[in-house]
């Protein structure tokens, strides 16, 4: 296809009856872990882009693994094969990249050793627990869809003598400013003097979904801990650690498979989960270091933490509050 010489290419395929060989080239970047697709549009729209040596200042561009990507005159490294780390979020820290009132972020007290991630879905600031990460944007679109049925469980503390009663309407599913919320599985674990302690689960990740519904049934929650991700568990793992979920493990989970490699000179045959090469996208900032534990969760048979009504039954669970 002839190019502009003085000017970017627009990445406007010309009108053909055939399907284009390919990706789309923001789909390519979020593989890749540089951004999510809506971001790596808007990178492209902002000429940052270039594949094969020319700027594209549109997204309407399908790249194969034989076509050259940079971003900002970086090379974009070939995608790893997707991976998937559990890490236990402390509170007090937000769950984006930056932040407009420069609080700490996730990315800020993640181990330095971690190739460039993302989170799947979100945790308030306050709230505590589970955290998915994954350096495959295909992978965290999934894991984010409500299609995808997983049950996310948590443990949660609020201010009041919940009974039946109180609880029944979140069973049915309430309505808060308008927005309706799907039912929730909830129920008492034990009563602490004025709190008590719930374990909920829920299917949906809506924005704080869990506090304001407990809000609209008078229970203010004053403590929220994520202890499951559909088949993944906290277990043990120690505040700020992070744990790898063993590539077997996923590919039973997910149904994932090796993906072929862009670029020459690739190593298709490379194992899923192998230790990535020196990074040659964008980097993320210095992280402090965090220790490591080790956690039967990333074999996808580990415990929630305490507190837990003893003798109570654990249930696979699986997204955002």
């Amino acid at each position: 296809m002839d190019t502009p010489r003085d000017s970017g290419y627009s990445g406007t395929p010309a009108m053909t009856h055939e399907t284009p060989e390919g990706d789309r080239i923001a789909k390519v970047l979020s593989r890749a872990g540089i951004a999510s697709r809506r971001v790596a549009e808007r990178m492209i729209l902002a000429g940052r882009v270039a594949v094969n040596g020319r700027r594209i200042d549109g997204p309407a561009l399908n790249v194969t693994p034989a076509d050259e990507i940079t971003v900002d005159g970086v090379p974009v490294a070939p995608p790893e094969d997707p991976r998937l780390w559990l890490f236990h979020k402390p509170p007090g820290v937000v769950t984006t990249a930056s932040d407009e009132k420069s609080r700490r972020t996730v990315f800020d007290v993640l181990p330095d050793d971690l190739p460039r991630v993302m989170t799947v879905g979100r945790l308030d600031f306050a709230s505590e627990g589970l955290l998915l990460l994954t350096n495959d944007g295909g992978l965290k679109r999934r894991l984010e869809l409500p299609s995808t049925g997983w049950l996310r469980r948590y443990r949660v503390r609020v201010n009041g003598r919940p009974t039946d009663e109180t609880l029944e309407p979140l069973r049915r599913g309430v309505a808060v400013d308008g927005e309706r919320f799907q039912p929730m599985r909830v129920s008492l674990d034990r009563q602490q003097g004025a709190n008590a302690w719930l374990t909920v689960g829920l299917r949906e990740g809506r924005n704080r979904e869990i506090r304001r519904a407990m809000g609209e049934v008078g229970l203010p929650v004053n403590r929220l801990i994520r202890v499951g991700f559909g088949p993944f568990r906290l277990g043990e793992l120690a505040s700020g650690a992070v744990e790898e979920v063993r590539p077997r493990v996923l590919r039973d989970q997910l149904g994932l498979r090796e993906t072929p490699r862009r670029g020459r000179g690739s190593d298709a045959s490379k194992p899923a989960g192998s230790k990535p090469g020196p990074a040659k996208s964008i980097p993320s900032g210095p992280n402090p270091a965090r220790k490591r534990s080790r956690n039967t969760a990333a074999t996808g048979t580990g415990e929630s933490p305490p507190p837990a009504r003893r003798g109570s039954r654990r249930k696979p669970s699986s997204g955002k509050t």
